[in-house]
């Protein structure tokens, strides 16, 4: 099934059609939550001796767009073919999340950051593990998702943020999970692209459309993660 999409940008690459130049800055909200009267502590192995013992190096990959854009579709495709690689590869899925470990949070602003913050702070242990995180969620506003990125790059971790750029009417005429129907019946609220909003990344690494298939989609991002030249 045709999702996401052709590249529209890389963010400072020129190779790709209709490539246009963007520098991220980081935001000075890198900083993570801390529970007080915690005490950090040392481990013998450092994250370069346990790369080198296994062969392999830590990333996130963070799928953003609105629901039904096709992020899980890349998302589980991006996964499998990591593994075929031989490489450590986890698929973190919103839906997923939200049946434990994001399991108490509903849909308000404030629950939507908490949300998205979780999911980076698991993405980041997965990726100082030697995993490339593989995350996809809707994530609609950019401070949090900003505030994620910077954390991870404030831990020397790769973080590639694609934005999955399917039109609203595209997301709703696809309906798969029928939400948009409630949505829009006034059954369900707090629902983003009808009455919450979606915040589209500023700059985003890879820019994806409907025009490309899953394939072509996951080659692109294999050629991002296997240039791990930070970008800011």
């Amino acid at each position: 099934m045709p999702v996401p999409g052709r590249c529209l940008h890389y963010r400072d690459r020129d190779q790709c059609v209709g490539a246009r130049r963007a520098h991220y800055q980081p935001s000075k909200q890198a900083t993570v939550e801390i529970s007080p009267n915690v005490t950090r502590q040392d481990r013998q192995a450092t994250r370069g001796q346990r790369w080198e013992l296994l062969g392999a190096q830590g990333a996130t990959v963070w799928f953003t767009g609105l629901p039904g854009a096709g992020k899980t579709t890349v998302a589980s495709a991006l996964e499998l073919r990591l593994l075929e690689q031989g490489r450590s590869a986890y698929l973190l899925d919103g839906d997923q999340l939200r049946r434990g470990i994001c399991g108490d949070l509903g849909f308000t602003r404030a629950d939507r950051d908490r949300n998205v913050q979780r999911v980076g702070d698991l993405a980041r242990l997965l990726a100082d593990a030697g995993t490339v995180a593989v995350v996809a969620l809707v994530s609609p506003y950019e401070a949090v998702r900003r505030r994620v990125r910077d954390q991870h790059h404030a831990d020397g971790l790769q973080f590639v943020e694609i934005f999955v750029n399917t039109p609203l009417e595209t997301c709703s005429e696809r309906d798969p999970k029928g939400m948009y129907a409630k949505a829009n019946a006034g059954r369900l609220d707090n629902f983003t692209g009808v009455d919450d909003p979606y915040e589209p990344p500023t700059s985003p690494d890879l820019e994806l459309t409907p025009e490309l298939n899953v394939a072509e989609a996951v080659d692109t991002v294999l050629r991002i993660l296997a240039d791990p030249t930070p970008q800011d």
